[in-house]
């Protein structure tokens, strides 16, 4: 079996890599990486490391070659055009390579898809689709890192954390957890194709639960305060997705409880 990893130097990539190295050989996993001169650590572990630039259609069909399961990690790019363009150039080249199973990290109860990240990855599922070849759609959950941005430190300075109205609940995951399901389904042979997964936490926290955590690590209370004047572009993009459904997807993959929301939540407090 060769599982081939895209866009394999990234966060989640390497933690994944990390992860199929204790279930399965180095010489069964394939890192693709756009800079494979910035892959020397993959190499050292034994490690296959073949250029991959979702830019450049013509070096994927060879980067591709042999793959029994080939994961297609969703584009960074910002601007969703390119990102989709990008997508389509791996899963035409999957196609000539003849990959047996396409896995795509996809986004978390898409829905009908209210802003763009849904449309990319709603357009991606379905091109996959009709390739024929079997597939599984890790849908991904929004990462527990998202707190990074809305002012703990702030918050914890002033005792106050200020949120934009509303009644928010979270099905957040960390990376190092979606490696742990992700590296389960890449290493087991059977029982994957042509099942969706939902990788989210199983149960939603609040802002409060979040100031409860805040709190013990100052030694003091940290309030919530609702403003609508807040000028935080997250809380827009939060508005326009499903950050509350859950499932137990996650759990059942990796065999047991995810990261708890105090220990994700630490090491940006601690920052």
């Amino acid at each position: 079996m060769s599982i081939v990893i895209s866009g394999a130097n990234g966060k989640l990539g390497s933690l994944i890599i990390e992860q199929l190295l204790q279930k399965v050989s180095a010489d069964q996993i394939i890192a693709c990486v756009r800079h494979p001169e910035r892959a020397t650590s993959f190499l050292n572990q034994g490690i296959e490391v073949r250029h991959c630039d979702y830019d450049q259609p013509e070096s994927l069909d060879q980067a591709f070659a042999g793959a029994s399961k080939l994961l297609l990690i969703s584009s960074s790019n910002p601007d969703d055009t390119v990102r989709l363009r990008q997508h389509a150039h791996i899963i035409e080249s999957e196609k000539i390579a003849q990959v047996e199973h396409l896995l795509y990290t996809s986004f978390a109860f898409l829905g009908d898809g209210l802003i763009s990240p849904s449309h990319l990855h709603l357009a991606t599922e379905h091109a996959i689709l009709t390739t024929g070849i079997p597939y599984t759609f890790l849908r991904n959950a929004l990462y527990s890192d998202f707190i990074e941005v809305i002012g703990l430190k702030t918050a914890i300075a002033n005792g106050e954390l200020i949120i934009y109205p509303g009644d928010w609940k979270f099905n957040t995951v960390t990376r190092h957890d979606l490696a742990l399901g992700i590296a389960a389904v890449l290493s087991e042979p059977d029982g994957h194709r042509n099942k969706t997964y939902e990788l989210t936490a199983p149960h939603p926290w609040s802002f409060d639960e979040l100031a409860i955590i805040m709190s013990e690590f100052a030694g003091k209370p940290i309030s919530i305060r609702q403003d609508p004047q807040i000028q935080n572009w997250i809380y827009g993009y939060l508005n326009k997705i499903d950050t509350s459904s859950t499932s137990d997807d996650l759990e059942r993959l990796i065999g047991g409880p995810i990261t708890t929301l105090k220990d994700s939540v630490l090491p940006f407090i601690k920052m």
